[in-house]
């Protein structure tokens, strides 16, 4: 596995759009404060714990590989922290997304806990009615600071312990915006209960909250317009010269849905009953199944070849569209206006851009060409002084070769 990397300039920029649309920015005490002061913070907070740890810990084992092997396209599918711009392979994702909102809590605890109830809590229902229902808290405190009653909650009651409590992040939330816990006396029950009085926990607002209002009226809008922080797939762009190995692939594990042993066995079974298959199935039968075998994958490796040779390569979700590649394609070009189609396995132009990779048979892995407007591409050829590659020169400068 590859070590986590510096973050680039563009992940930095996908780090402060994250935040950017969270609303995750540190309130007027930290108003100087900038993106990238945050991410460092985030960063050297997690630095510091795996410094920690990896003393008492032995160095990660590396993945067996088969004797004889070929070596593998990619090493295996990876994700971009929003948080700290850190490249961070699959199984490692939830780790290291939980320990970058742990370490954003020296940050912003309002915010951390925002990310906590949001990305951890799966059952998004039960999150939408957890949030709803802490915001009303919050806007009964704002809209009625003077009644004593709405700046208590008793932590025992049913709806507070059914939508609430069972949900990851919400008392670190009620913490962070003010607050604290005390034990209360309550009425108590039966024919003597004037006079008899039980104890029951609450949170109770503190006093020097109703002085901040506003920023209360924030906090709620803030709970209610954020989303769970998603690492972004890492496209792990690669430019390759001109190899009679284009269509040659060996994907690493990461690329399967089942596990290997699971996929022999069906690989197995499917061979020793080819022959019957085929003879009995009907067209709609075979076609339901490949359609079943196509679900089987989560990611795909694409490759683009172009007139000249060189290869475009990218990894994506097999659920993606096809428009997202020719995006990713158009992006790498010099001149990203010029007109082009993308051909796939056989030579079938992929015309319907809102096609799932899975749905038109691009996963695993696939090898396309790329095929220019022939009328548009004259005009530029004959206006150039000489023939140069279409692709950006940076991306050409570290092509690599195709093994």
């Amino acid at each position: 596995p590859r070590p986590r990397q510096a973050p680039t300039d563009e992940a930095q920029r996908a780090a402060a759009a994250a935040l950017a649309r969270l609303e995750l920015k540190p309130k007027a005490k930290a108003a100087g404060s900038s993106q990238e002061a945050i991410r460092s913070q985030v960063r050297k907070e997690l630095m510091a714990e795996a410094a920690a740890s990896e003393k008492g810990l032995p160095t990660e084992e590396k993945e067996q590989e088969e004797e004889g092997a070929a070596a593998p396209s990619v090493s295996g599918v990876y994700f971009i922290c929003p948080l700290t711009g850190d490249i961070v392979r699959k199984e490692q994702k939830e780790k290291h997304l939980r320990e970058a909102i742990q370490a954003y809590f020296s940050v912003d605890p309002v915010a951390a806990s925002i990310m906590e109830i949001q990305t951890f809590n799966k059952d998004r229902d039960k999150v939408r009615a957890c949030v709803e229902t802490m915001a009303k808290y919050l806007d009964n405190i704002y809209q009625h600071p003077e009644e004593e009653k709405y700046r208590k909650i008793k932590l025992q009651n049913k709806v507070f312990q059914e939508r609430i409590s069972c949900l990851e992040g919400t008392h670190k939330f009620f913490q962070a915006v003010g607050f604290e816990t005390k034990t209360l006396p309550v009425p108590g029950q039966g024919k003597d209960s004037w006079y008899c009085y039980a104890t029951e926990e609450f949170y109770v607002l503190r006093e020097e909250v109703l002085g901040r209002l506003e920023e209360l009226k924030e906090r709620r809008e803030q709970l209610l317009s954020a989303e769970p922080v998603r690492a972004r797939l890492h496209r792990q762009l690669t430019v390759f010269r001109p190899s009679p190995a284009a269509a040659r692939f060996e994907l690493p594990h990461d690329f399967f849905s089942l596990s290997v042993e699971e996929l022999r066995r069906e690989q197995r079974l499917r061979t020793e009953a080819v022959e019957k298959a085929a003879m009995l199935r009907t067209r709609a039968m075979r076609e339901k199944d490949e359609q079943r075998e196509m679900r089987k994958y989560n990611y795909t490796l694409l490759r683009v070849r172009f007139p000249d040779g060189y290869i475009l390569q990218g990894t994506f979700y097999a659920r993606e569209s096809v428009s997202v590649l020719y995006n990713f394609v158009r992006e790498a070009l010099r001149d990203d206006w010029l007109p082009f189609e993308l051909l796939g396995p056989g030579g079938l132009k992929l015309t319907d851009e809102n096609l799932a990779f899975n749905e038109c048979g691009l996963v695993p892995s696939a090898l396309l060409s790329l095929a220019w407007d022939a009328a548009v591409m004259a005009d530029v050829e004959a206006a150039a002084a000489e023939q140069r590659s279409a692709l950006r020169p940076e991306l050409l400068a570290s092509a690599q070769t195709l093994s």
